[in-house]
């Protein structure tokens, strides 16, 4: 009892150590702000956040914007986000030495003195990637992700490192050592996440370009919940080295880094930044493939695949009203939509994405808390972790006749055998040829979908994990996929949500009518899908829907 109670005590100090790190970011972030408005009084920090990223870089480029202004004026205009809704981990001061070093650079990328914010996970030298665990505090990384080093040859100062859940397999925000983020257009709300942090700072408009991860919607939730634009694209488009993965080697649900801003033009700009001959020599696992501005910028009408419901997760009728809306709005703007009939998501969810991700019966992902202080964040997959395989497939034949959908979840995490992973394999293989066969028989350029939406309200995320069936398909199937916030909740939306049942009339589809209740005026997106390696037909699309 005594060695138990001394190892928490030591845990506490860790975690107390890092809040005051955070806390001293925030102080050396106002300083730093002080500072610089007492030397120019006269810059007008309103006009430079209103800029968007396209303007805001060709006027740093072309010098009639200096880097400081730009710079201070996102610091300031963070660590007021920050004070609202807790999204900010660390203040990178090294970005101040940066932009000193940019302010006298004979070479302008790309994205010169472009202040940008990063995700806990992506390692930044000399700072930590925690994941929300206290094992891995006081752990600073030896070196940059390729992105972050690609993102500084370009020009861009990477100048804060923001909030994520524990373990990342949420799409909530929240963890012991920093505490919940908050959504900045609702503090009762629910940022998304993983890359919560990255959303909620964006969204507020203390960042103008932040970049997260993804393996079940972790950019996507947070940018459609905080009524912005985000990217996941195709796996290996971008180079994952140096960035942690929740579940470490799992290749069934596939991980992807991408940006996040407020419009599609500065993902395409970030992409173009990215898209560089130095990541290709920095990480030769990624395919060189440069962005394709001819794809980009085509005008040529398209044609549009779209549906309403995964038949898995109910939609809100503000989701179904954004997808119905944008599908009108571009027929009348001359592209073709195609109804495009989605089946056997359910069997996606639980034998791909649940079974795929935790074929050890969720030994590993278990592991991961060993020691921690906190080990509920994750709500029922850490209890089924940690729960024995002949339990599972016991209680999943009792629950089987009246809570179809929990019997399969404790059914596809029981442990599996090598060969049977090699069949997994194999069958989600198949399944990405057949899904594909499907797109090009109705001569498919791009998809239209529902994205999660409104914002749910704090803690629900934990409760509603089956919820992710909209965007994990496009992990399983390894497409390149972006939000678009396009409508806001009507009182009624308000009206018609009473009478919600679900699919599946469970605790679940009941709990979720609940999440979404209350949410008159917040946004909901739409998601834009292309087949992989398309980012750039993915994004033409995005600013399709974004302008129409």
């Amino acid at each position: 009892l005594l060695l138990r109670w001394r190892r928490r005590r030591r845990l506490w100090k860790k975690v107390e150590e890092a809040r005051q790190r955070q806390e001293r970011g925030l102080v050396q972030m106002e300083m730093a702000v002080r500072r610089f408005r007492e030397q120019h009084p006269s810059v007008n920090m309103v006009s430079i956040l209103n800029l968007p990223l396209l303007e805001l870089s060709k006027k740093l480029r072309d010098g009639s914007l200096p880097p400081d202004h730009v710079f201070y004026a996102y610091v300031g205009k963070a660590l007021q986000i920050a004070t609202e809704t807790n999204c900010i981990t660390e203040y990178l001061q090294e970005s101040e030495t940066q932009l000193r070093k940019a302010k006298v650079s004979e070479k302008l990328g790309l994205l010169y003195g472009v202040p940008v914010s990063i995700k806990d996970s992506i390692d930044c030298e000399g700072h930590d990637s925690t994941l929300g665990f206290i094992k891995n505090l006081n752990k600073p990384a030896a070196e940059d992700s390729v992105v972050v080093q690609v993102l500084r040859r370009q020009g861009a100062i990477p100048f804060v490192k923001t909030n994520v859940p524990q373990s990342l397999i949420s799409y909530d925000c929240k963890n012991l050592i920093f505490g919940q983020t908050f959504n900045p257009l609702l503090y009762t709300r629910t940022p998304g996440g993983s890359s919560g942090g990255e959303g909620a700072l964006v969204g507020g408009g203390g960042s103008i370009l932040g970049i997260g991860t993804d393996v079940g919607g972790s950019l996507r939730f947070p940018a459609a919940f905080c009524g912005i634009c985000a990217l996941k694209p195709t796996g290996n488009r971008l180079s994952k080295k140096g960035i942690i993965s929740g579940i470490l080697g799992q290749k069934a649900v596939v991980a992807a880094v991408g940006p996040i801003a407020k419009d599609v033009e500065s993902l395409a700009l970030c992409m173009r930044a990215l898209l560089s001959e130095d990541m290709f020599s920095l990480d030769s696992t990624v395919p060189p493939l440069p962005f394709n501005e001819e794809v980009y910028s085509s005008t040529q009408p398209l044609r549009i695949g779209y549906y309403e419901t995964d038949f898995f997760t109910m939609p809100s009728p503000a989701m179904r009203r954004a997808v119905r809306e944008t599908k009108q709005l571009l027929e009348d703007a001359g592209h073709t939509l195609v109804p495009f009939e989605l089946t056997n998501v359910d069997y996606v969810i639980f034998n791909f994405c649940v079974r795929g991700m935790f074929s050890d019966g969720g030994a590993s992902f278990h592991r991961k808390f060993k020691g921690e202080l906190e080990k509920n964040s994750t709500g029922l997959f850490f209890w089924l972790a940690k729960s024995p395989s002949w339990l599972k497939i016991a209680l999943s034949w009792i629950t089987k006749p009246f809570m179809p959908r929990f019997s399969h979840i404790l059914r596809s995490m029981r442990t599996n055998t090598v060969d049977e992973i090699w069949s997994l394999h194999h069958e989600i293989q198949e399944f990405c040829h057949q899904f594909i066969a499907q797109w090009k028989k109705l001569n498919l350029d791009v998809m239209l979908c529902p994205m999660l939406g409104p914002a749910l309200g704090i803690g629900y995320p934990g409760k509603l994990s089956v919820a992710v069936s909209y965007t994990m398909l496009y992990n399983a199937l390894d497409f390149p996929a972006g939000v678009v916030p396009v409508t806001t909740v009507t009182d009624e939306d308000e009206q018609e949500l009473k009478n919600y049942k679900g699919y599946f009339r469970d605790w679940w589809d009941r709990t979720l009518a609940k999440a979404f209740h209350g949410s008159a005026g917040l946004p909901v997106a739409v998601q834009c899908v292309a087949l992989p390696w398309q980012e750039e037909l993915c994004l033409r699309f995005m600013k399709e829907v974004e302008t129409l």
